[in-house]
C-alpha cells in the first residue's frame, strides 16, 4: 500500500507542491488569515443577539447603533479580498522568480501589475452595433457592478480571476524583463524611481494583452471574468459535493502516510474555495462546505481526528511509551495540532494506524457535511482560527449554533469509535515488548 502511494500519490503531489504557481496561492492564502479572522470577529459582533436571543435589547441600544461602522472591518476584508489576493500572489510569484532565476525582478511591481490586470477585468462591457459600451443599469454604474458588501468582483466571486490575472502579468513581466525590454536608469538614479521605470514597458505589455484577451471574449458576448468563472465554477460545484470532500480529505491523509504534510498541499489550494463559499453563505447561500469546516468538525486534534486518541494514550493507554506521548502531547492537540502523534507513534508509515487515520476523518467530513447540509448545525459564516480547540471552532464558525457544537462533539466521538480498536492493539503490542524488554 505505501509502495502504491509513494508511487502515484507522493510523486506527483510532491511535484505539484513545488510549483511556483501553487507556492504563491499558498502563500496568498497564509497572508489573508489575519483579515478573514479581523473581519469575521467584527462579524461576530452583529450575529451574536441570533445566538443569545436575551441580549437582543442590549445590542439595540449599544453595538447595533455602530454596526455601520464596526461592520466595514469585514466588508473590507472578506468583501475585497480578491484584491488581496492578486497582489500577494504578484509579490510571492515575482520574488520566486527573483531568487530561483536570478532576474532583475521587483516583488513590489510584480504585486502591482497583478492587481492592475485583475482591475481591467471588473468593468463590465457590451458589443453593440460595432462598438465598446459599458453596462449601465441600477446596479452596474459605469460597468462596475455594485453587489453584496462591495464592488461584486472585488469580493471572493472574483478570487479565481484575481488569481489567473496576478500568474498572466507576473509571466509577462518576467518575459519583458528576461528579453530586456526595460527602460534601464542609470546607476546614480534612486531605486525606486528606476524600479518605476523597469515597470513601464511590462505595464503597457500587461495592459495590451488583457485589452486584446477580454476584448475578443467580449465581442463574442462574455469577458475575462465569465469565462474563467466557468471551469473554476464546475471545480467549486465539485468540492462541494460529498464525493469531492471525501477525495479531498482522503489525499490530505494519504500524503500524511508517506510523510507529507497533506494539509498544507492539498488544503492551500482548496481554501480558497472555502472562504469564498463562507462569503455566500454571509449573503444567504447555505453551503456546508464553508469557512473553517476542516478544524471545526473533520480534523479535531489534529490530521487524522486524534484527540480522542492522545485523551486515551494520556489516561487509558497501559503501555508508558503511548502513556507518556499522550500526555506531552495532549496541550497541542487540544489546538489541532498533532505532529508529535503522527511522527511520535509514528502514524507515517505505520500500517496499524494508517487505516484510521484515513478512515476517521473521511467519515467525520461525511457527518459534518450532512449535519450542516440537513439543517441540523449552522452554516459557516465567521472565520475562526484554525487551532481554535473541538466545539469552539464549529460554534463560533456558525455564529453562535449550539447545535454546531453538539455536531463537533459527535464528531469526536465517532472518530475515536473507528481510532480505538486500532490504537488499542498497538497499545497491547507496545506492552507486550516492554514486559519483554523489562
Amino acid at each position: 500500500m505505501f509502495e502504491f502511494l509513494e508511487k502515484y500519490l507522493m510523486g506527483p503531489m510532491s511535484k505539484v507542491s513545488t510549483w511556483r504557481p501553487v507556492r504563491a496561492i499558498v502563500a496568498a492564502g497564509m497572508a489573508s488569515i489575519p483579515l478573514t479572522i479581523v473581519g469575521s470577529a467584527f462579524l461576530v459582533l452583529g450575529v451574536i443577539p441570533q445566538a443569545f436571543p436575551i441580549l437582543a435589547g442590549i445590542w439595540a441600544g449599544s453595538f447595533d447603533l455602530f454596526s455601520a461602522l464596526t461592520l466595514l472591518a469585514y466588508k473590507c476584508s472578506m468583501g475585497i479580498l480578491t484584491l488581496y489576493f492578486a497582489f500577494v500572489i504578484g509579490y510571492e510569484y515575482t520574488k520566486i522568480y527573483q531568487e530561483e532565476e536570478g532576474l532583475d525582478l521587483a516583488p513590489l511591481n510584480g504585486g502591482i501589475l497583478s492587481v492592475f490586470a485583475f482591475f481591467m477585468t471588473i468593468p463590465e462591457l457590451t458589443w453593440t452595433n460595432g462598438s465598446m459600451a459599458l453596462v449601465a443599469n441600477e446596479t452596474t454604474i459605469n460597468g462596475w457592478s455594485v453587489g453584496g458588501d462591495s464592488l461584486a468582483r472585488l469580493s471572493t466571486s472574483g478570487l479565481f480571476t484575481g488569481i489567473l490575472m496576478a500568474i498572466l502579468a507576473v509571466q509577462l513581466y518576467r518575459l519583458c524583463v528576461a528579453r530586456k525590454w526595460v527602460v534601464k536608469m542609470p546607476e546614480s538614479v534612486p531605486e525606486g524611481v528606476s524600479r518605476s521605470f523597469t515597470a513601464l514597458i511590462p505595464a503597457f505589455v500587461v495592459a495590451i494583452t488583457v485589452i486584446l484577451i477580454n476584448g475578443a471574449f467580449i465581442m463574442m458576448g462574455t469577458d475575462i471574468y465569465k469565462v474563467i468563472a466557468i471551469p473554476f465554477g464546475f471545480v467549486k460545484n465539485i468540492t462541494n459535493s460529498i464525493g469531492g470532500i471525501i477525495v479531498i480529505y482522503f489525499l490530505v491523509h494519504a500524503l500524511w502516510l508517506v510523510g507529507i504534510h497533506g494539509a498544507n498541499i492539498v488544503m492551500g489550494l482548496v481554501n480558497p474555495i472555502l472562504l469564498a463559499n463562507m462569503a455566500d453563505n454571509v449573503n444567504g447561500a447555505d453551503i456546508a462546505f464553508a469557512g473553517e469546516f476542516t478544524n471545526a468538525y473533520v480534523t479535531i486534534g489534529g490530521s487524522g481526528a486524534t484527540l480522542g486518541v492522545c485523551l486515551f494514550m494520556a489516561f487509558m493507554a497501559r503501555s508508558e511509551q503511548l502513556k507518556m506521548l499522550g500526555r506531552a502531547s495532549i496541550g497541542s492537540s487540544l489546538f489541532n495540532i498533532n505532529e508529535p502523534l503522527i511522527f511520535g507513534l509514528p502514524i507515517v508509515y505505520n500500517p496499524v494506524l494508517a487505516i484510521p487515520f484515513i478512515t476517521a476523518p473521511v467519515v467525520t467530513a461525511i457527518i459534518g457535511y450532512l449535519g450542516v447540509k440537513t439543517g441540523f448545525a449552522g452554516k459557516a459564516i465567521v472565520q475562526t482560527p484554525w487551532p481554535t480547540p473541538g466545539g469552539i471552532g464549529a460554534y463560533v464558525g456558525s455564529g453562535g449554533n449550539i447545535n454546531a457544537a453538539i455536531l463537533a462533539i459527535v464528531c469526536i466521538l465517532v472518530a475515536f469509535a473507528i481510532w480505538f480498536p486500532f490504537i488499542k492493539k498497538y497499545d497491547n503490542d507496545l506492552l507486550k515488548q516492554e514486559r519483554e524488554a523489562a
